[in-house]
């Protein structure tokens, strides 16, 4: 990409999206286009066709979704299944309407078998079931990859699917109730702070282990990527094959933690000096998910942010943001 490119980051004001505006800036790049979904609405294909053919951008980081955690993606199925499926749809075949010369597609960890083996590899997707909780999610963003190998075998796209491993940082989803795990022990123990609550309740027995990747390293792989040369980056795409290793690229940090070490941190970095309970009677998900990230760290690129300082940041962005203090 060229610092003057012209640069469409779907979903700019997400957790995501609003990581990759800071990346890209600090990078030095200036020609960007963003939309709020009141300027225009993704699952509108008419809308959608409608931005491309008058923007013509040059690359698109697709990071627009309708996410959420365990409860959110048990309470609302048929919204995360329809609405992702219709955001990416659009985008993809736009893209491709109008000569995108790159496009990244940003998935999840929760594509890959809830039992796949540790460290998960890109091909383990596709190879058992997934995790119930979060299947039509999953099921989406998995047609969102097969799409994007389709339109690179059929018509030589150069679209990349890459699968983050559960991301937190600055402009997080700090709901009650349809938050992921970090956004959501944050606010916990900062509440919980307030009303010197003599203890917080954790859902499930805090034994699964998770991954943590802060969004700004993830945004900084994103864009490491989408500047590969050609020699590293088309070999990527399966544009000549329709077996093996779809166009996938997991983003992490190659280590994990238990949901009662990573509530014990957050704890700490929020200053909460109560006890932590945890609800066996609630669901605990996926047993483990760890990403083998050996594939993009023997490209060049590997995750620098510590846990404890980017859980700072992240606090000191719910309080500005978020907390009614």
């Amino acid at each position: 990409m060229k610092l003057d490119s012209k640069i469409y980051i779907a979903g700019h004001r997400g957790l995501v999206g609003s990581a990759l505006m800071r990346i890209l800036r600090d990078k030095g790049y200036t020609n960007f286009l963003t939309r709020t979904h009141a300027e225009l609405d993704l699952t509108n294909q008419a809308a959608v066709e409608g931005f491309f053919a008058a923007e013509k951008p040059d690359y698109v980081f697709l990071a627009a979704a309708k996410v959420g955690g365990i409860h959110a993606n048990n309470t609302y199925p048929a919204e995360f299944i329809r609405d992702n499926l219709a955001i990416q749809t659009n985008v993809i075949h736009a893209a491709y309407k109008n000569n995108v010369k790159r496009l990244l597609f940003l998935g999840s960890s929760c594509i890959y078998p809830k039992l796949a083996p540790q460290p998960m590899k890109e091909e383990h997707l596709l190879t058992s079931e997934l995790e119930p909780t979060n299947r039509p999610y999953a099921l989406a963003k998995i047609a969102g990859i097969e799409m994007c190998w389709s339109y690179n075998r059929q018509y030589k796209t150069q679209y990349l699917a890459v699968m983050p491993t559960n991301l937190y940082g600055p402009g997080d989803n700090y709901h009650p109730e349809n938050s992921h795990v970090i956004p959501a022990l944050i606010r916990r123990f900062h509440e919980a702070k307030l009303a010197n609550a003599p203890s917080v309740t954790v859902w499930g027995t805090g034994t699964p282990r998770r991954e943590f990747l802060y969004s700004d390293d993830m945004a900084d792989a994103c864009v490491y990527l989408m500047n590969l040369p050609d020699a590293q980056f088309v070999p990527l795409l399966g544009q000549d094959r329709n077996d093996g290793l779809a166009p996938l690229m997991n983003i992490g940090v190659g280590e994990d933690l238990t949901i009662r070490e990573l509530a014990e941190t957050v704890k700490n970095v929020v200053g909460y000096q109560g006890a932590i309970e945890f609800d066996s009677t609630k669901p605990d998900g996926t047993p483990r998910k760890l990403m083998d990230v050996g594939r993009l760290n023997a490209m060049g690129w590997k995750a620098s942010t510590l846990m404890k300082g980017g859980l700072a940041v992240a606090y000191q962005d719910f309080i500005a943001s978020n907390a009614n203090s």
